[in-house]
């Protein structure tokens, strides 16, 4: 399963913005409401982002070959870096450029109830999709807050979608609360203001999903938890004095690389360290079953540099 991520939430948003980003484009051409366009565009971005989320859960998927004998699992992270981008790009400059334009001329909105009939029926379906993906979320970090869960998380396909549902919520908050100031106090202003704010959010979002996804492009390290259960396999076995180091890096949303240099009792023979390592690899493989790749180095204490690398890497599972 490496590179594989939860593709339940990725088609539970995708069809639900779909379905909201047709109806908000209908009440945007028909009220003529900039808050509502920014929305509809907002909602289409979403639609797209999942698509690519898709595609990068099947890319990530594929099994090593020569090239990438660690396999694509980190692809993921690629996809999620350009679904950051469109955000950015797309939903909220555009958002913001929209509502900007409108501040020279503003126009009254007309038909509201059709959107406060959309926003509202928006405001169901997008949270009804950020359930399901704060339910997945809740799942793997059941102690943690929303934004620690999301900051501790190694899978896109939950936490990009979290990030997208919670923004669209917060967008559509802003959309109705400006709909409602344009219309009743009959202050179109608004409408374009809240355009502003919907791509301010937009942007602030597309910085964060950016900032994570980048940490784990550039080959941030398991967990913790993860690390700090590995500590304390190793302590606890008697034929290992010391534990000089150990390094981990997330090769996908369910794959880690696990390195660890280990100073074995000295009088162990060459046999008895062959052992040792092939069971120390078990060990480290059962702890978690994201640790699909690991490589033991015997050192000696006093030789640790000059020490050569004996690696017993762990079955990866298939794609």
């Amino acid at each position: 399963m490496a590179g594989h991520g939860s593709k339940k939430v990725i088609y539970a948003a995708l069809a639900g913005n779909l379905g909201i980003a047709v109806t908000k484009f209908g009440a945007a051409f028909w009220t003529g409401s900039s808050a509502m366009l920014s929305e509809a565009i907002h909602s289409l971005v979403d639609t797209c982002n999942q698509g690519l989320l898709l595609v990068g859960l099947k890319r990530a998927a594929r099994p090593p070959s020569p090239l990438h004998p660690f396999g694509h699992g980190i692809e993921i992270y690629f996809w999620a870096f350009v679904v950051a981008l469109l955000i950015f790009a797309l939903g909220g400059a555009f958002s913001i450029y929209e509502g900007i334009a409108k501040l020279g001329a503003p126009e009254p909105i007309e038909s509201v109830w059709v959107s406060f009939a959309v926003l509202g029926v928006s405001l169901a379906l997008e949270g009804y999709s950020f359930a399901i993906a704060w339910g997945e979320l809740k799942a793997t970090h059941p102690d943690l807050s929303p934004l620690e869960a999301v900051m501790r998380s190694k899978d896109p396909s939950v936490f990009a979608v979290l990030c997208e549902d919670a923004a669209a919520l917060a967008g559509l908050v802003v959309a109705l609360v400006g709909v409602a100031i344009a219309h009743f106090l009959e202050l179109p202003v608004f409408d374009a203001i809240a355009s502003i704010v919907i791509g301010l959010i937009l942007v602030a979002v597309a910085i964060f999903l950016a900032r994570e996804t980048l940490s784990l492009i550039t080959g941030e390290s398991a967990s913790r938890e993860v690390q700090e259960g590995v500590r304390r396999v190793l302590d606890a076995d008697p034929r290992i004095v010391e534990v000089q180091e150990v390094l981990t890096m997330q090769l996908g949303p369910n794959e880690i690389l696990l390195a660890a240099s280990l100073d074995f009792d000295d009088g162990l023979d060459g046999e008895a360290i062959e052992t040792g390592v092939r069971e120390v690899t078990a060990a480290l493989s059962a702890l978690n079953p994201s640790i699909t790749r690991v490589f033991v180095r015997p050192v000696s204490g006093k030789r640790a540099a000059l020490s050569p690398l004996a690696g017993s890497p762990s079955p990866s599972p298939a794609a």
